[in-house]
């Protein structure tokens, strides 16, 4: 069975991804994929950052003993990898190699004031020179940037719906003209801004998203949302395919929960993760 539609087409690969006897998935807030086309599962469970091959065999767990709510993940271009821990105020960067190697923010102590990094912060993104974009979503509508080591350099946002405010910042993504792309999940928009947090422009009207991922060739943009839906646009905001939408359905394909974590890999195959029920992770195929 086919799902999308023109030149974006996918066949869903059934039974993907296979943990060791004796672990299972939680909610999988989070996908990405490296250099490698290694597959980093984020999820809330007791083995929170798994690694897989592209076929879905097991390879690795990352971050026992530091992970504890998973919410974004984000791979950089050298393969460090970014997690955001959502109800423990917090940004990870693990090496290539699974060290940790910075935490940005206090785990645990969330900011004093209102715009004060990080109160439940969602996502972040990571621009060519390497600094970087968090989305600091659920309690402080705002978008910090800090620079690669770890300093804070701005914040922008606050709560509301004109253009540069946000009612939910839920994810955030940096393409390859250093636009910065935010989810603004509640207000049914993506917002798009320079890197110095002056707005661009928007796309209108898109329900509810939850995450942006665009192809490694900036092509494209996948977007995953809380309707059951995975759409693909062009970058000038053409939907140029889209599956599922408005039902909870156990078909593989489609989507029994709601879609909050979207990758692709070097060949274009999709990985998407969903939250609202456990163990719902999906590959599908590019056709």
């Amino acid at each position: 069975m086919a799902f999308g539609t023109g030149d974006y087409r996918y066949e869903v690969a059934e039974g993907w991804g296979q943990l060791p006897d004796g672990w299972s998935f939680g909610w999988i807030p989070a996908v990405a994929c490296d250099s490698r086309d290694r597959v980093f599962v984020y999820s809330r469970s007791e083995h929170p950052l798994v690694v897989f091959d592209r076929d879905g065999r097991f390879l690795e767990e990352w971050g026992a003993g530091v992970l504890e709510d998973a919410h974004g993940i984000f791979i950089d271009g050298d393969d460090n990898v970014f997690c955001t821990e959502r109800n423990h105020h917090c940004i990870y960067k693990f090496n290539a190699r699974g060290e940790l190697v910075m935490t940005i923010g206090t785990p645990g102590v969330k900011g004093a004031r209102d715009g004060d990094p990080f109160n439940l912060p969602t996502d972040v993104g990571v621009a060519a020179n390497g600094d970087l974009f968090i989305s600091d979503g659920y309690g402080n509508a705002r978008v910090h940037k800090y620079t690669a080591d770890g300093r804070h350099l701005l914040s922008w946002g606050g709560w509301g719906t004109g253009p540069g405010q946000f009612n939910l910042s839920h994810a955030v993504r940096v393409d390859r003209h250093d636009r910065v792309w935010v989810c603004d999940r509640s207000n049914d928009r993506i917002q798009i801004f320079d890197t110095d947090g002056n707005y661009l422009s928007e796309w209108a009207g898109i329900r509810k998203p939850d995450n942006i991922h665009f192809d490694p060739a900036g092509e494209v943009a996948y977007v995953a949302g809380v309707h059951q839906e995975v759409s693909v646009y062009s970058m000038d905001g053409r939907r140029l395919s889209t599956w599922g939408g408005g039902r909870s359905s156990t078909t593989p394909g489609e989507f029994l929960a709601c879609p909050h974590g979207i990758c692709s890999d070097s060949r274009g195959d999709l990985y998407v993760g969903q939250v609202q029920a456990p163990a719902q992770l999906q590959k599908f195929l590019r056709q």
